[in-house]
Parts: C-alpha cells; sequence; structure tokens
C-alpha cells in the first residue's frame, strides 16, 4: 500500500518541499492546523512534517497521534529558526528507549 508524506507551516517554510514531491499544506491560524493535522491523520499519510512554530500550539494534537505507529509526526524548524521542540523530542525519546541520554 502507497502512503503519502505531508508537511504543514507557514507559506515560506513549506514550499520548497513542494519541488522534492512532498504535499504541502500552508498554515496560519491554530484551528486550521489542528485541522489539517486530523485530516492528514485519517487519509494515507504516513509521515507529517510539522514546523515547530506551528506545533507549539497544537500540542495536545500532536501528543494524541504519538501514541500511534501512523502517522509519524515530525517536527522541523521553519525558515524563523528553531524552537528545539524537534530536538528535544527526539532526546526525550532515545532516553526513554536506552534508559540514557546519549545525545
Amino acid at each position: 500500500m502507497y502512503k503519502k508524506v505531508g508537511v504543514i507551516g507557514d507559506k515560506d517554510s513549506v514550499l520548497a518541499f513542494k519541488a522534492l514531491g512532498i504535499d504541502v499544506f500552508p498554515v496560519t491560524e491554530k484551528e486550521e492546523s489542528r485541522k489539517t493535522v486530523d485530516r492528514l491523520a485519517m487519509s494515507d499519510y504516513a509521515i507529517i512534517f510539522i514546523t515547530e512554530q506551528i506545533a507549539k500550539d497544537i500540542q495536545e494534537t500532536i501528543e494524541r497521534y504519538n501514541k500511534m505507529t501512523i502517522p509519524s509526526i515530525i517536527l522541523i524548524p521553519s525558515n524563523q529558526g528553531t524552537l528545539n521542540i524537534g530536538l528535544q523530542r527526539i532526546s526525550d525519546n532515545v532516553e526513554k528507549a536506552v534508559g540514557v541520554n546519549i545525545l
């Protein structure tokens, strides 16, 4: 079965992903972001990239999908820089898996 990859964020940050063949979903508001994540999760999207600036406003929605295998939600920095939320999530997951933070 073929699964899709999508990216959610502000227009300037996500537009470049279109050149890679990834479906882009520019959003500006919190509720629009939440609805877009829910819609993609219920569709054939296996990986959803979300900019950290958008993700910080919809943490409860992202946490709901973190308990599932698919979709995998990955936080990425926007064109404005990083908030280190994505790196912190990776570090927390490594510590949970290994028992100590090796990063």
